[in-house]
């Protein structure tokens, strides 16, 4: 018998984690918003990859968004 893995990581529940992890509100966070700029660091996106991954999201890879921390960029990797 398989076990279906089902995500649970929807755009509202990236942003919201996202958020949580920058000491702001949501709707502070524009899909223009640089994270790295805004105080995301390296340990907490680690943190939050492992987040999305274990939620159902494997898509979520530090290195790709590494590579560009615009929220609008991550949306579409983590909860396409």
């Amino acid at each position: 018998m398989s076990e279906e893995t089902t995500t649970t990581v929807d755009r509202e529940t990236v942003i919201a984690d996202i958020a949580a992890a920058l000491g702001v509100e949501p709707g502070e966070l524009t899909e223009d918003t640089n994270l790295f700029d805004a105080g995301l660091d390296s340990v907490r996106l680690m943190q939050l990859v492992e987040k999305w991954r274990s939620a159902g999201a494997p898509q979520a890879d530090f290195v790709t968004l590494a590579a560009d921390p615009v929220l609008g960029l991550w949306l579409d990797v983590v909860a396409p």
